[in-house]
């Protein structure tokens, strides 16, 4: 699996950028709706509502772009396409890909039909369509709009031998829980900082008559969110690094303290909706509106996931910010984790119309057009913080953007896909299993060091 810069910075850099970004993020979320999100140094009236991207006309072209979205995030995602549309007369039909994503292209590639332009969830993912020879390199006006509007850390993502293959369109914070406030109100919860208050918390929670925690875990990738927070803020950069490269095995020490910690709130009864049997049939948009639905009496009190839970928060009735309220993940070490994810436009058949799409994409103007609609998150720090629809989304992106390359990727998406992105597979298959018997770490930890041999190489 190939590093990037980003990714290998030496461990004491990063805790401290973590702890900055951590505490950034904490200020940030407490403290929506404060006069100072008056003015802003990235907030100018040209970069909302101007045009910054000169693209080509296109009448009669027409384009395929293919994501594993669905719901309003693909809903929302075709507001852009149909933006490109207009602006160059071109067509563009959305393709409904399923995971694992590259299995899926590979399909398509074999029948002779393959997309235009994917957008692919995981660096392990570009690299994969780089050997195999499907991704074609971006050209010079794709290039420049990435080195205008994205951090090195952020077009390194999208880099294999150091050529520039992936624009990274959508990020995410990966290091939230949700809660809903009338649920905390009405037992007398505090927003926790550290593990133990999380655990404190989440008894006075359950105290009060309501489940502490929905978990998705129908969706194997939802649980490998929970281990990879707690294993960064645990184990630390460094080791997390080590862990997300294969450096170090699955058997190792680390493993086993982040297993143990997190079986703190898997393993505790009646600590999760539903049970174990309950939250392996729950798949990811019903782990967060079921907190959000049942007026006083929700199935749930708290959800952990990223900042597009909102997509799902709001199709459950509920306003964020004043319904649904949210906490950064709790420092179980040292410092709280600061965990990303996103998702890249790649182009699969190289030509002026894909070209001029990845160009777009990597443009403020791409991505002004679903930040407006909220769910979303982008990397590009020439999007104006008040193109986001509520403050506690501008805090969350103005976050993220001070981040600058000092962020950990989601260590599953590094991951080989049959390893770390693959359901009933790999890690989603042996979390799930561990969600279903947290008291087996050891057997827990073999499976994955053995997953994780077989799909690295040894």
């Amino acid at each position: 699996m190939r590093s990037t810069s980003s990714m290998n910075r030496k461990n004491r850099a990063a805790k401290t950028a973590a702890a900055l970004v951590a505490g950034a993020l904490a200020l940030s979320l407490t403290a929506c709706g404060s006069d100072d999100d008056k003015s802003s140094d990235n907030d100018t009236t040209a970069k909302e509502t101007g045009t910054t991207v000169t693209l080509p006309k296109l009448d009669g072209k027409s384009l395929e772009v293919a994501a594993v979205w669905s719901g309003a995030e693909q809903a929302n995602f075709k507001k852009v396409l149909a933006e490109f549309e207009k602006r160059t007369g071109a067509k563009v039909t959305f393709v409904p890909a399923q995971d694992p994503i590259v299995n899926f292209l590979g399909s398509k590639i074999a029948g002779g039909q393959p997309p235009d332009v994917a957008m692919l969830p995981q660096p392990g993912a570009i690299k994969q369509a780089v050997d195999k020879k499907w991704a074609k390199p971006l050209g010079a006006d794709a290039l420049k709009e990435l080195q205008e509007n994205y951090s090195q850390g952020w077009q390194d993502i999208g880099k294999v031998d150091g050529k520039q293959y992936g624009v990274y369109y959508k990020a995410a914070n990966k290091s939230l829980i949700w809660y809903n406030a009338k649920v905390f109100e009405n037992a007398g919860a505090t927003e926790p900082k550290t593990w133990d208050e999380l655990l404190t918390t989440a008894q006075t929670v359950y105290d009060s008559g309501v489940t502490p925690f929905s978990v998705g875990g129908a969706e194997g990738w939802t649980l490998t969110d929970w281990f990879e927070n707690i294993y960064l803020s645990q184990a630390g950069p460094e080791k997390y690094d080590q862990l997300a490269k294969h450096e170090i095995k699955w058997t190792d020490p680390s493993v086993k303290d982040a297993l143990t910690t997190l079986a703190q709130v898997w393993g505790k009864k009646d600590y999760v909706a539903g049970g174990a049997a309950g939250a392996l049939q729950t798949d990811f948009p019903a782990s967060v509106t079921q907190v959000f639905t049942g007026g006083d009496q929700p199935k749930a009190g708290m959800v952990y996931e990223g900042d597009f839970a909102q997509v799902n928060i709001v199709q459950a009735g509920a306003k964020v910010g004043t319904d649904a309220k949210v906490f950064p993940f709790p420092a179980v070490g040292d410092n709280a984790p600061v965990v990303s994810g996103g998702d890249a436009a790649v182009i699969l058949k190289d030509s002026e119309a894909a070209q001029a799409l990845a160009t777009f994409l990597a443009s403020p103007d791409a991505a002004t057009v679903q930040a407006k609609l909220g769910g979303y998150l982008s990397p590009n720090k020439n999007v104006a913080d008040s193109a986001y629809p509520n403050a506690v989304q501008q805090k969350m992106a103005k976050a993220l953007i001070a981040a600058g390359d000092d962020f950990r990727f989601d260590m599953s998406d590094q991951a080989p896909q049959a390893f770390g992105g693959t359901p009933g597979k790999g890690e989603w298959k042996a979390l799930q299993d561990f969600l279903k018997n947290p008291k087996d770490i050891a057997g827990t930890q073999q499976k994955l060091e053995a997953d994780a041999a077989a799909a690295y190489g040894g």
